[in-house]
């Protein structure tokens, strides 16, 4: 659902600029607002270099960010001196301005390990506070573990829908040719544990723990890194990613698929059944709850 905050307190907005600043010192970058024609097409240059998109299907052109922002939306940077590192993209849904949704957000690798990407998250939510806005959503691969693993628990962000095939063929460098199954991820920007996300306080949860609890192992990896089903008979269920997707599709195709099929049948279903993901654990698992019925 989407959330609109009105007048949202200073204190607040404050907060949420102190941690961005925070983030950003603490990555050694400069993160702003672009405009800009050259700074956009900079934007352009970098998302390609990331994606590596076949010829003629970048992801974004400097002239569609010229329109989004001159339209109030949202495109800012991430520099160090002069270098652009990373970048993010996003505009806004309806209702009236209700959410921003954001649609890219790339750091280069020589920009790897620095927290960038969490500067560029908390840049952008200090911007949507300011707006009134109390909702920041995305899209990411479920496969992929390091990017499930930032946005439910370094950002604290919770998925709220399974997504099958929803660009359909990218064919580039990151997605190759397979389906494009998403997360639809939504960001509370007021609440608690993304308050506490922002300040440094990452919303974790322990695998190990929740199984000596009974929580039941709905997909897992067998000893030749296939999935396996297990039985989804417990509140508390674990859904296993492998642990490099990208890699995993490059060297065996066909088991990344079956990877793909897996997820987006046990995740995809428990999730279409009324169940939610409440955290990840950075081993690999999703924390799935099942819907409590009175």
């Amino acid at each position: 659902m989407t959330e609109v905050v009105t007048n949202t307190a200073p204190p607040l907005r404050d907060e949420a600029a102190a941690a961005a600043a925070t983030a950003a010192t603490a990555s050694g970058v400069a993160v702003r607002t672009l405009a800009e024609v050259a700074d956009l097409a900079a934007v352009t240059r970098l998302f390609e270099s990331i994606w590596r998109p076949e010829p003629g299907n970048p992801p974004v052109t400097a002239e569609l960010l010229r329109a989004m922002v001159s339209a109030g939306n949202y495109v800012a940077g991430a520099f160090d001196g002069t270098e652009l590192l990373g970048a993010c993209f996003g505009f806004f849904g309806g209702p009236a301005k209700g959410g921003l949704h954001s649609h890219i957000a790339g750091v280069a690798t020589s920009g790897h390990g620095r927290g960038i990407g969490f500067a560029l998250k908390l840049h952008q939510r200090a911007w949507a506070l300011r707006q009134d806005v109390g909702e920041i959503s995305w899209t990411f691969d479920p496969l992929v573990r390091r990017n499930a693993h930032f946005n439910l628990t370094k950002l604290a962000a919770r998925p709220a829908h399974y997504l099958p095939d929803f660009y359909g063929p990218m064919h580039d460098g990151i997605n190759g040719a397979g389906d494009t199954d998403r997360l639809l991820a939504v960001w509370n920007l007021t609440s608690a544990p993304v308050r506490a996300a922002a300040g440094g306080v990452p919303d974790r949860v322990d695998a190990t723990a929740l199984r000596k609890r009974g929580a039941a192992v709905a997909l897992a990896a067998d000893a030749a890194g296939a999935p396996t089903t297990g039985p989804a008979d417990a509140n508390v269920l674990l859904v296993a990613v492998p642990p490099d997707i990208e890699a995993l599709r490059r060297s065996d195709p066909e088991l990344g698929r079956a990877w793909r099929v897996a997820l987006r049948d046990v995740l995809g279903g428990l999730m279409a059944g009324g169940a939610s993901v409440t955290g990840f654990d950075r081993t690999g698992w999703y924390v799935v709850e099942k819907e409590h019925t009175s």
